[in-house]
């Protein structure tokens, strides 16, 4: 039978707000990082300060963010076997991910746009053919998966209530990451609506399909800008970045012959913020900017330069594996903060 007091008790937790970002000081983006021989996730203001500090089990790659709740979903380094789902108002895991047998998690994963769903980047462990883990929200439990349209994907990004998926076409072995297929590899973009139905797909020309495409932006019209890392001849220069609106060709953005050399055939993470798109390489320790048209506008150099996003006011965030957070313009880099640690892969925005 229902008391007073329980009653009463009912309406107090109706009555408190839903623990939001701001709970945590309102960061603007997730990393992963080393610390000595530790893994751990920070949240990131727009102002490149460390906002909190929470443990992982092993190396992070990337992490989806909740849109509301203060919760990070954070991924292992591909292929991987685990992701945590973080309270970063108290940096207890809520809830441990293990993707199904013969499955293993591919780095990323991204929210359905009510926040209802997880999708998770994944791959069948033999043969590396992609799928897309579907998980419930709300207690993190498996309920489905879809086929990603592709060999090896590895970012998604959602559309609206699509999701655009990069299959790098990359066949791995499941143990120690080898590439087993160079030979034959066919990278392709894919559009999945939210029923698990693929509406598009599009590949890159015969002559580049050793260019794995890796990382995806979205720009403001809902344009998909697309960071690739070349598998081929080493002494062949090939674009590093892409742009595709969905129900067009690919279109290719080669930066000036002696600026692509620089890349070194490696592009780790991209970002599009207004007008401009950035790309980095890690390998060639240098940042290209472009305009959103495709034009190349101003190469920056930084040693092991990888994680890269929109800073809220314009301009790009970068980190560095020396524990730099700098602001990146057209006219270079200006350090915002140094941590005693290493940056690893990418800056994932909250918004």
């Amino acid at each position: 039978m229902a008391t007073r007091r329980g009653f009463l008790a009912g309406l107090a937790a109706l009555s408190l707000p839903c623990p939001s970002w701001a709970d945590v000081g309102a960061p603007a983006f997730l990393a992963a990082a080393k610390v000595g021989e530790s893994f751990v996730l920070h949240g990131v203001s727009a102002a490149g300060e460390s906002l909190f500090s929470l443990p992982l089990p092993a190396r992070g790659h990337a992490a989806a963010a909740h849109q509301s709740r203060p919760l990070a979903v954070a991924f292992a380094r591909r292929p991987g076997t685990f992701a945590v789902v973080i309270d970063c108002r108290t940096g207890d895991v809520t809830a441990r991910l293990t993707p199904p047998e013969g499955r293993q998690f591919n780095g990323h994963g991204v929210f359905s746009a009510d926040g209802a769903l997880l999708y998770t980047s994944e791959v069948v462990a033999e043969g590396s053919e992609g799928r897309i883990g579907l998980w419930d929200a709300t207690n993190f439990r498996r309920i489905g998966e879809w086929v990603s349209g592709g060999i090896g994907p590895h970012d998604m990004k959602r559309l609206g209530d699509h999701l655009v998926v990069a299959n790098g076409g990359i066949q791995t072995d499941p143990n120690d990451r080898t590439k087993l297929n160079i030979d034959s590899m066919r990278p392709n973009l894919s559009l999945i609506d939210a029923k698990g139905r693929l509406v598009d797909q599009v590949a890159l020309a015969d002559a580049l399909h050793q260019n794995s495409i890796r990382h995806l932006a979205l720009g403001p019209q809902g344009e998909v800008a697309f960071a690739m890392q070349w598998e081929g001849d080493p002494s062949l220069t090939v674009p590093q970045l892409g742009l595709w609106t969905p129900g067009q060709a690919p279109v290719l953005c080669p930066p000036p012959e002696a600026e692509a050399l620089r890349m070194q055939g490696y592009a780790g993470s991209i970002a599009w913020s207004g007008d401009q798109i950035a790309i980095t390489s890690p390998k060639g320790g240098v940042a290209m900017i472009f305009a959103s048209t495709g034009a190349h506008l101003a190469t920056i150099e930084r040693p092991d330069i990888c994680g890269v996003a929109a800073l809220p006011q314009g301009d790009f965030l970068a980190s560095d594996g020396a524990g730099g957070l700098s602001a990146l313009t057209t006219q270079g880099l200006a350090r915002l903060s140094q941590e005693a640690l290493s940056w690893d892969n990418h800056l994932v925005a909250l918004a």
